[in-house]
């Protein structure tokens, strides 16, 4: 009983703050999502689901959450394969150092803030003198394309940049991850006659599980929560809102327009939609074993 006691007391500032910064904001949000709220007006009035019924007949709404949807789905899948691939023939290389040194080169782009970065891609994606476009009249002899001015090509373009600025973290994690495998399976494989590609798919990724899902988990919840490319790349939510994602419009409809009772509301449907894919992919991704 007295070591229980000393748990809790132990514990209670990380409850504490765990109230203050994660559970209250969140129960305020909610509780927001409930009126029609506007900072500058000194009366607010309760008015139930209004703002939820609203979000139905919400084209802009429904347009950034297919976006958020089609984004996340995308990304995620080509960022844990890449990673996944990467991850393991950096594992292989025969020196200490070449591991770090690639490790390293693919972590860069994460120390950089995104919104610097975004910056900068901006200018390689420019339709006259961008980088990318001279490289493909140059090497394709492609004509220029307006990739941030064009709907059909925002998405692409802020997908390859998410890509481009986020794998580093899980290679780290991934290589992480490998390092951790006991040697002796591999060594046991190599007497079967096992190759590259068995030892991977047989012995790696399933006794990598525990990462993945980890990996997965993390990587979908940020994705979703993705809000400084957009902002800089598809100014103003993109041509025919292409660009324009369910943590843009919350900006938007919070900020600019001051209706921070439907931005709550719009912000708790976006809540539930991360919930909701994250415990699905647990459940997908359930891991039971040990070695």
């Amino acid at each position: 009983m007295k070591n229980n006691r000393f748990v809790y007391f132990v514990l209670l500032p990380i409850f504490l703050l765990l109230a203050v910064f994660f559970v209250l904001p969140i129960a305020g949000g909610l509780a927001i999502s409930f009126f029609d709220y506007n900072p500058l007006r000194a009366i607010n009035h309760f008015i139930g689901f209004e703002n939820f019924g609203k979000l139905m007949s919400d084209k802009i709404f429904l347009k950034s959450t297919t976006n958020t949807l089609v984004f996340v789905g995308i990304t995620v899948t080509l960022n844990i394969f890449i990673t996944l691939v990467l991850a393991q023939l950096i594992s292989m290389l025969p020196w200490p150092k070449f591991r770090s040194f690639f490790r390293v080169i693919f972590f860069m782009p994460c120390v950089a803030p995104l919104i610097a970065s975004s910056v900068v891609w901006g200018g390689l994606y420019a339709t006259k003198y961008g980088l990318i476009n001279n490289m493909l009249k140059t090497f394709f002899g492609i004509s220029p394309v307006n990739w941030l001015g064009t709907a059909s090509y925002v998405m692409p373009a802020i997908i390859i940049f998410t890509l481009w600025a986020d794998i580093g973290y899980n290679i780290i994690l991934f290589s992480a991850g490998m390092d951790g495998i006991p040697t002796d399976f591999y060594e046991a494989a190599e007497i079967d006659g096992a190759g590259m590609v068995k030892k991977f798919f047989y012995i790696t990724l399933p006794l990598l599980g525990r990462t993945v899902s980890f990996v997965v988990a993390m990587t979908i919840i940020s994705h979703f929560q993705m809000f400084a490319q957009f902002q800089v790349l598809a100014k103003l939510g993109g041509p025919e809102n292409s660009g324009n994602v369910l943590t843009y419009y919350i900006y938007k409809t919070a900020f600019q327009t001051k209706d921070m009772g439907y931005a709550s509301a719009i912000a708790v449907v976006l809540f539930v939609l991360i919930m909701i894919v994250t415990i699905i992919q647990q459940r997908l991704n359930r891991v039971e074993w040990g070695y």
